[in-house]
């Protein structure tokens, strides 16, 4: 695979550049916009209201704040995105990073009118106003959740406080992580020479089918984050500090709580879910341990656990994961085979891995139908499978693209749902097509990628719960930190991994943003196994639903949206039936390797 050959995205479609008078004067005119909508908050009297009664006038209200509200989000999402993708490919663009501090300060104004805006709302007549405004019964969802928001919510000055204090607090310590974790390089020593290279392509050497290249890889790595986690600690401790004192002035009984609401799931189908993973731990726990065998190995390290195995192992170059994705899209429909190649034409995605770019993959929505794919391709077939599953995201993005923006609010959930799917998609594909040597190789990829969002993930819930229960007391120490991480990585790998990475905790950026960014990956891997699972039994039936099922992610929870499949999301078996796939999986590896 040669490098040269990987693609940059294409943002001058969106914007000429981020210093360009079109992009300057797209943000003025969101500043503005600003500005109108705080006019016409004052003007309807748009906070907390005294009486729930809904009359005619304030319908009326309700119908024009809602539609500039929704142009607002529409714009400011634009520009959000487009400034996104300059800063988490480089972190050394100082105008990207200006232009990111002020869409910070000036988000804190629509922060505070967001928060006005739900009190509003929900003091109101829900039922009464869906009935009285169209507008309203198109939100009705989001009309509904209002109520639950304004239950929640501090005095209108204290929301205000704490939306002025983000940018300079939370915000802060997440752009800390971000930039500093971008510019990181460690030394490897890769089949005898010294090389200088950045996080992403260090971390990436975990797929090297040389155990030495993996170990040196894997101790360079650490004595990087060992340079950081002073002050990785120290965000750490003041990202979790601000979530825990917000979270008990606002009345939410646990930590967990107000990601329940904010995912679109109840405790019970939490505990359903992860009740059923951990008694599917010791058939992971098996597949670790053929892994080993099939590896010659005793026990697995923790730098083993991407190796790739079997006699079929390959690297593909950018034009071979292209193909691969867009022939096995087709396999399901033209409509979304067009749609990859449409991605592939039109430069949304960059998958080169350099200096200043982050670590990991995503995918945003920019404008419009149109979506941008960051990632850091490696040649690996799990690089394959990510572009994918980022793919899947930017096709959910054109399902959800008629909606307003309040209508795409999508909880994290359900926003893997045609992720996952797509990931499963081509995964199935290429293991119908495979030889037997073959198999195993992708076997193992796939066990990989559901190890790491059933087990790993499943560790990191642990490690988040347990810190904000600590932190609610006192600051942790970087010894803290580590242990806590090892522990839960403990609890989850068994005896089956040894030794672990301590330093997880640093490593992933989820833990310096949204709350228990965590088993949302959980609920999506199985969600989606689920609904292909569905779609194997009548792909017919499947297809006629499924893109209206993505295009109402943000208009229903995920309990309704399941029934809408057959799918009771409650209950532990469902969940157990959705990783029975993955036992299935787990059975074929372990014979392939016997």
């Amino acid at each position: 695979m040669s490098e040269q050959t990987l693609p940059r995205w294409d943002m001058t479609t969106i914007y000429p550049s981020i210093e360009s008078p079109e992009f300057t004067k797209a943000f003025d005119a969101m500043v503005a916009g600003i500005g109108e909508l705080e006019e016409m908050c004052q003007r309807h009297g748009v906070r907390r209201r005294a009486e729930p009664e809904v009359d005619a006038a304030f319908a009326a209200a309700y119908d024009e704040v809602t539609g500039r509200l929704n142009a607002l989000l529409e714009t400011l999402g634009t520009l959000w995105s487009y400034v996104l993708c300059h800063t988490s490919t480089d972190a050394t663009d100082e105008a990207a990073q200006a232009r990111e501090s002020l869409l910070h300060a000036h988000y804190v104004r629509v922060e505070q009118l967001l928060t006005r805006y739900a009190a509003w709302v929900g003091s109101s007549d829900a039922e009464a106003l869906i009935a009285a405004s169209p507008v309203a019964a198109a939100h009705a969802y989001a009309v509904r959740r209002a109520r639950v928001e304004f239950e929640h919510q501090m005095s209108e000055p204290e929301e205000e406080l704490a939306a002025s204090l983000a940018p300079s607090s939370i915000s802060a310590w997440a752009r800390l992580h971000s930039n500093a974790t971008a510019l990181l390089t460690a030394t490897v020593r890769v089949r005898g020479e010294d090389q200088r290279l950045p996080m992403s392509k260090v971390r990436a050497l975990a797929t090297d089918p040389d155990r030495e290249v993996r170990r040196a890889a894997y101790e360079a790595e650490l004595r990087a984050w060992e340079s950081l986690s002073v002050p990785l600690a120290a965000a750490m401790n003041g990202v979790k500090g601000y979530q825990n004192t917000l979270r008990r002035r606002r009345g939410w009984t646990d930590d967990v709580e107000p990601t329940l609401f904010h995912n679109g799931i109840d405790r019970q189908t939490l505990d359903a879910m992860q009740g059923a993973c951990i008694e599917a731990f010791g058939d992971f726990r098996r597949y670790l341990r053929a892994k080993a065998r099939a590896l010659g190995l005793e026990k697995l390290a923790w730098y083993d656990l991407l190796a790739p195995v079997g006699s079929a192992a390959r690297t593909y170059t950018w034009n071979e994961a292209e193909a691969f994705v867009r022939d096995n899209f087709v396999r399901y429909s033209q409509k979304m085979a067009v749609f990859a190649e449409r991605a592939f034409r039109e430069r949304w995605v960059d998958a080169e891995p350099r200096v200043g770019k982050e670590g990991g993959a995503y995918c945003t929505d920019i404008r419009g139908d149109e979506s941008r794919v960051m990632m850091n391709f490696d040649g690996s077939f799990s690089s394959v499978s990510t572009l994918a599953h980022e793919l899947g995201h930017a096709y959910h993005n054109l399902c959800l693209a008629p909606r307003t923006p309040i209508q795409r609010s999508t909880p994290s959930t359900l926003a893997e749902t045609a992720s996952i799917f797509c990931e499963t998609l081509a995964f199935n594909a290429a293991l119908d097509a495979a030889s037997p040597e073959e198999r195993i190789t992708l076997l193992d990829t796939s066990l990989e990628g559901s190890t790491q969002v059933v087990v790993d993930i499943h560790s990191r819930f642990l490690f988040e719960q347990r810190t904000f229960a600590r932190r609610a007391e006192r600051d942790l120490t970087i010894a803290e930190l580590r242990e806590t991480m090892l522990q839960a990585q403990r609890e989850a790998y068994g005896d089956a991994v040894d030794p672990l990475h301590a330093d997880m905790w640093a490593v992933k950026g989820h833990y310096y943003g949204p709350t228990f960014y965590n088993y949302p990956y959980t609920f999506g891997l199985l969600f989606g196994l689920g609904l292909y699972a569905r779609y194997r039994e009548d792909p017919d039936g499947f297809k006629a639903r499924y893109d209206e099922l993505l295009g109402s992610t943000g208009m229903a929870d995920a309990i309704e949206l399941g029934q809408r499949f057959g799918v009771d999301v409650r209950s532990g078996d469902f969940w157990r039936a959705s990783l029975d796939v993955v036992r299935a999986q787990i059975d074929a590896f372990c014979a392939l390797v016997a």
